[in-house]
């Protein structure tokens, strides 16, 4: 695995990284809620990376922020849903660096409340003094880069030296190279190649999903990796999975045999839809916070352990050692409290 990983790091090289994340993350194993479920169950805490409450985005940016100080940008742009912790995150780095940070916030998620427009990661946002910008669809990925971009020429026009962070699937999956060094980091910290027969993972944009599947294979890792949908169905999902891990690859200049048959999804959990909690997904936070003290979000890591829940009552997981990813999220967790509690 050693010729293995020299490779893959540089190749990685080319592409400069503002490390930022405290890593590496822990790996616990969660004893109280595996022995419900009747598996062998871990948790990987990237929740826990730091950077205002940390997440899975961290990862992600140092790429971006790298590419952003490379180019010398005095500004950071950024688009996301309104509960985004993308955009959270890319705030608290920019301040952090000194930049400006413009932020779009997208309606994916309509007929909400003001607990939802308000509290959360929109507190943080406006605590940080991000800019904040608003565009009326929340599925038109190419729409709202392209608002983004037309904020971004107006502060050219002004002097400014914008650097933008792309959303839409026809951008390089950038921010998948934090989760190749995730999944290498994972690889050392267990000593092993496959030490787990599967890693559950979200599925929204990809580029998670990506990065610790690419990873691991490039990396000569066989564990099976599964990503729970939390934006699209499977059958949307998956072509979206093969074009990002094809354009990771074109990145790279690394292309890897990767099949349909690598990219396992389930669905289950989706439901009613990106953004809105089921009562499964509601149970899962409960009983994951009641058995562990552990905090999930109700948007993505909700619906992965629902997901999970629902992979284990159906015995697909039985008897196997299982790897949880946590995404982070927290902070939408009190934008929710009406949805999770009914008042």
């Amino acid at each position: 695995m050693t010729a293995a990983a020299d490779k893959l790091a540089a190749q990685m090289a080319r592409h400069p990284r503002l490390p930022m994340a405290h890593v590496p993350t822990p790996l616990e194993k969660l004893n109280n809620l595996g022995a419900e479920l009747g598996l062998d169950l871990w948790v990987k805490r990237d929740d826990c990376t730091g950077v205002a409450f940390g997440g899975n985005k961290v990862r992600q940016l140092e790429y971006y922020f790298g590419a952003a100080q490379r180019e010398a940008a005095d500004t950071v742009l950024i688009t996301g849903a309104v509960q985004s912790n993308f955009v959270r995150t890319a705030a608290a780095m920019a301040r952090r660096l000194g930049l400006d940070i413009h932020i779009q916030l997208e309606e994916r998620v309509p007929d909400m409340g003001d607990l939802y427009r308000e509290n959360g990661n929109v507190l943080l946002d406006r605590l940080f003094g991000a800019t904040l910008h608003s565009y009326p669809e929340g599925e038109d990925e190419t729409g709202a880069d392209r608002a983004v971009g037309e904020i971004a020429e107006a502060l050219r026009a002004e002097g400014r030296r914008p650097y933008i962070v792309p959303l839409a699937a026809d951008h390089p999956p950038l921010g998948a190279l934090g989760y190749i060094d995730a999944a290498a980091e994972l690889l050392q910290q267990t000593g092993e190649s496959e030490p787990f027969d599967e890693v559950i993972i979200a599925s929204g944009s990809a580029v998670t999903h990506i990065g610790v599947l690419y990873g691991l294979r490039a990396l000569g890792s066989r564990m099976l990796v599964r990503g729970i949908c939390v934006r699209r169905n499977a059958t949307l999902q998956g072509p979206r999975v093969m074009q990002r891990l094809a354009d990771l690859g074109d990145l790279l200049d690394h292309p890897l045999d990767l099949r349909a048959e690598d990219v396992r999804l389930y669905d289950g959990a989706l439901p009613p839809g990106y953004g809105r909690p089921s009562e499964a997904v509601t149970r899962a936070l409960r009983w994951t916070a009641q058995s562990e003290g552990l905090l999930l979000d109700p948007v993505y890591t909700g619906k992965v352990m629902a997901g999970l829940m629902d992979l284990a009552h159906m015995e697909q997981l039985a008897g196997r050692r299982i790897l949880f990813w946590h995404t982070g999220g927290q902070p939408a967790l009190f934008a929710y409290g009406e949805h999770l509690f009914g008042n």
